[in-house]
């Protein structure tokens, strides 16, 4: 498979300023230079606790939000460079699931005028092509095509959902970015949505970026995972690996909290003490050094001064820890 997407050294700090004449006393630092590569028909999972900075990745990736620095390649091209005008048509093979299905579809508008807005902006088809597109899209999505002529207040939170995919399907799309698609959902539809990307993505030949805070949600789906913590990727590996033999503390942690639907099965979990650092002010060295168990035992002053690499420690199996 070739390479789609590229993103290097990827930051997007934000200023906070204050006083008369809004001088920047500081930055918010949420997306603190990360790198990863994402093949055709691939699907990585971005996970980790809210506040660590994924949905900004998401958009930084999509030139929504301008990163401060580092580069995303797509195609070979540097879009992060790239102005509205010259995004426009690119933007024709990137395309974004956004979290709360309901605020990010236009109440005044039906179904069928928001599915077929993507095909009306870039002048793709006539009328009667758009009216059977949108009809096909519906079906695709698990709705019947009559459901176009309805208005977004119309339908449950899944049913939503299944819209603004099939919105995000109109131009045939490379990359579907899914930032937290079924957070906002019941828990007996999350398993159909996630079930409806996998499905998708498979028949268009889509490669797809699922952003969550719940590795349950993406464990089945997954091609390989990236775990971030303060702005950072401490650990990234195929999936199998991830699950199976985590080699980053946060990423054991976060794997410990994964409930198990056996009253008998006895688990150890892995309590993480303190709060999350602040991203305005966060520590030095490796960011997870002030909740880490390793410290008790092993970790060293470097841990507390040395921003840890990504290295490769294993057959593609990613890491950001010093003792590792």
């Amino acid at each position: 498979m070739d390479e789609l997407l590229k993103v290097a050294d990827l930051r997007t700090h934000f200023p906070i300023k204050k006083g008369l004449f809004a001088r920047t006393v500081g930055f918010v630092y949420a997306l603190d230079g990360i790198s990863f590569t994402l093949r055709e028909r691939e699907i990585l999972g971005l996970v980790g606790e809210s506040g660590c900075g994924k949905t900004t990745a998401g958009l930084s990736i999509l030139n929504l939000i301008k990163p401060t620095s580092g580069k995303v390649y797509f195609e070979g091209q540097d879009i992060s460079a790239m102005n509205q005008k010259q995004m426009k048509e690119i933007r024709r093979k990137l395309q974004i699931i956004f979290q709360d299905p309901y605020s990010s579809l236009n109440p005044k508008l039906k179904v069928k005028d928001i599915i077929g807005e993507p095909l009306v902006i870039y002048n793709a088809c006539n009328r009667k092509e758009r009216e059977e597109l949108v009809a096909y899209l519906l079906e695709k999505v698990g709705l019947l095509p009559e459901y176009g002529h309805r208005y977004p207040h119309e339908f449950s939170g899944g049913q939503r959902q299944r819209v603004g995919i099939a919105r995000a399907l109109a131009l045939r799309p490379k990359l579907i970015i899914a930032d937290e698609p079924v957070s906002a959902l019941d828990v007996s539809i999350q398993a159909q949505i996630i079930n409806l990307l996998e499905n998708l993505q498979q028949e268009f030949n889509l490669s797809l970026l699922i952003i969550s805070h719940d590795l349950s949600v993406i464990e089945h789906v997954c091609d390989k995972v990236a775990v971030m913590y303060l702005g950072k990727i401490v650990e990234m590996a195929p999936f199998k690996a991830i699950f199976t033999s985590p080699l980053h503390p946060y990423t054991q942690a976060l794997l410990s909290a994964i409930p198990i639907p056996d009253p008998h099965s006895k688990k150890e979990r892995i309590l993480l003490k303190g709060e999350v650092p602040s991203p305005i002010n966060p520590p030095s060295g490796c960011h997870f050094h002030t909740r880490c168990d390793l410290k008790k035992d092993v970790c060293t002053d470097v841990c507390t001064k040395d921003d840890p690499p990504l290295r490769d420690v294993q057959n593609n199996h990613f890491v950001a820890c010093h003792m590792v």
